[in-house]
């Protein structure tokens, strides 16, 4: 199978042929181009993907990360930034191997094909300026021929002629002679041509064509098989990746298996327990039977059955407390609170505690660090004067010095604090130490001695501060703003279930069984604004009390 042999007269159907094959060859290196780019394209995305998702640092959101789920989904996010890389990797080879290789390629297929077929026109042109040569020794042949045929005849005709002289008979047989001697040289002279054209044609057609043929078909496969191993490359660049790839996904998958409900779970509880105690049972209290009312009770009986729902307060000191509920309410909502976190739950405390110790401690031991460094590069430059001066180094080493002390005295307070709240914290298996609803007292007799104390003959109830600890206001210089304000009116009464000692400012101190007025509900915050007298009222937690709502104030309604 030969292009020279049987392709010998298709020269202008083979030059298209091969032009069609250089341009499949650019066609097929613009669509790996383009691939490389869309694969960019993608990884980019991929990246941007990524990056959105990533918790920003030193944010809410990235402690959010802590649980197994957060912490695969960011896994994830990682993996789907290396499988993206691959892609990128994609890119590259696919552009070094396949289209930075293919275009100097088709740039060396066009010369050679150029090459080729100016080869093949120039031999086209010799046959047929071989053609012409013999094509006109042929005419000058039969010309002459001709030319001699006739110089003959006339010759005859001259000597047959009796009336001419034999001088023109003479030179009409010389004529006759010298027109055969030239077609003597012109038959010669074509059949010279014809042979030496015979020779051309055959060495054109049988040699200088199929070897030129010959080149083009080699070139022309090798095109081919150029343009199938690029496809193979193709496939090959993407194949190479697909392990890595496929760790990115088992990294994904496992990721996805290390997720642990349970352990989710039990972040959530370490993170938001408050660690009070449930409140216990209400004690059933019976009004059928004739009894003696206790002191809250009266107190409840004289505020209820005069109809006095709001007790009008005098005096100015009510208007100096209020700027600082106010803002202890706000501090509140706004997670602003005291250093040693006390308006936290007990358990968010002790944990709170314990991060700011180990901050703390953290930031001695890179003190430490620091102090240790320069403490050698001083002995350096004791051995060594010429490297530095030791004195220079004294300085720091003394500022080193005052903070690692005052980082201490930091860590001995916090130490203390936390100390203090572990002691008391309940223990996870200590038995509950109440009992329907409300705490033993240490000392019933002693409780019930102070409450019959504090009842006065006409069935009022008054404080003992001795109970509970009366929250003192400083006066402050906008305090005449406030001395015009209205108190605003109680809506209902509350039963402290539990001992509450108000140290925040904003809040007030209550005790066990104390009954109190309700001047404003829960807002969802958690803590209930109470009054005990004109000059006494602040927040207690919600969960610390148990409130009756007037009827006529805002509807009956019960809750702890």
């Amino acid at each position: 199978m030969s292009w020279g042999t049987e392709l010998w007269d298709q020269f202008d159907n083979l030059e298209k042929h091969t032009q069609w094959g250089i341009d499949v060859l650019e066609k097929y290196i613009k669509f790996v181009k383009e691939r490389t780019e869309i694969e960019l394209s993608y990884a980019k995305q991929l990246r941007n993907l990524s990056k959105k998702y990533q918790p920003k640092k030193n944010s809410k959101e990235e402690e959010e990360y802590r649980y197994t789920s957060t912490r695969a989904f960011l896994a994830t996010l990682n993996e789907m930034n290396d499988y993206a890389g691959q892609h990128e990797v994609i890119s590259e080879n696919m552009t070094s191997l396949i289209t930075g290789e293919l275009t100097r390629y088709v740039q060396e297929l066009k010369q050679e094909r150029k090459s080729h077929f100016h080869d093949g026109r120039k031999a086209q042109q010799h046959i047929e300026t071989c053609w012409k040569q013999l094509e006109a020794s042929k005419r000058r042949f039969e010309r002459d021929c001709k030319e001699a045929d006739r110089a003959q005849q006339y010759f005859e005709k001259m000597d047959a002629d009796i009336n001419v002289t034999k001088a023109d008979v003479e030179k009409a047989r010389q004529q006759a002679q010298l027109r055969h001697q030239m077609a003597e040289d012109s038959k010669a002279e074509y059949s010279s041509t014809l042979q030496k054209f015979n020779s051309e044609q055959h060495e054109h057609y049988y040699t200088h064509i199929p070897n030129i043929f010959q080149k083009i078909q080699e070139m022309e496969e090798r095109r081919i098989v150029r343009i199938g191993e690029s496809m193979k490359t193709f496939a090959e660049v993407d194949r190479q990746v697909i392990p890595i790839i496929g760790k990115c996904l088992d990294e994904i998958t496992k990721a996805a298996e290390s997720v642990d409900h349970k352990n989710d779970s039990q972040m959530v509880i370490e993170a938001f327990k408050s660690g009070f105690e449930p409140p216990g049972d209400i004690e059933f209290e019976d009004f059928t039977q004739p009894m003696k009312r206790t002191v809250s009770e009266s107190s409840l009986s004289n505020s209820r059955g005069d109809g006095k729902s709001e007790p009008k307060f005098g005096g100015k000191s009510k208007g100096k407390l209020w700027p600082f509920i106010k803002k202890n309410k706000l501090s509140l909502k706004l997670g602003a609170g005291p250093e040693d976190f006390s308006n936290l739950p007990p358990e968010q405390r002790r944990k709170k505690l314990q991060q700011k110790v180990d901050e703390l401690n953290r930031d001695i031991q890179k003190e430490l660090d620091q102090r240790d460094a320069l403490t050698k590069m001083k002995d350096v430059y004791i051995k060594n004067p010429q490297m530095g001066d030791a004195a220079s180094v004294d300085h720091r080493l003394s500022e080193l010095a005052q903070n690692i002390e005052k980082l201490r005295l930091e860590v001995q307070k916090f130490e203390g604090w936390l100390a203090e709240v572990e002691g008391r914290l309940p223990a996870r298996n200590e038995q509950p130490r109440r009992q329907s609803g409300m705490y033993e007292p240490q000392n019933p007799s002693a409780v019930n001695s102070c409450a019959q104390d504090r009842e006065s003959p006409d069935g009022s109830y008054t404080e003992e501060q001795s109970q509970e600890t009366e929250m003192k206001v400083p006066a402050t210089d906008f305090d005449d703003e406030f001395d015009d304000e209205e108190p605003l009116p109680t809506i209902g009464t509350c039963k402290a279930l539990y001992t509450f000692e108000g140290q925040n400012e904003g809040t007030i101190s209550v005790a066990e069984g104390e009954m109190l007025y309700v001047i404003e509900e829960d807002k969802g915050d958690g803590w209930t604004r109470i009054r005990r007298n004109e000059d006494e009222e602040g927040y207690v937690p919600t969960s610390y009390v148990e409130v009756y709502l007037d009827k006529n104030a805002k509807g009956a309604m019960t809750y702890i």
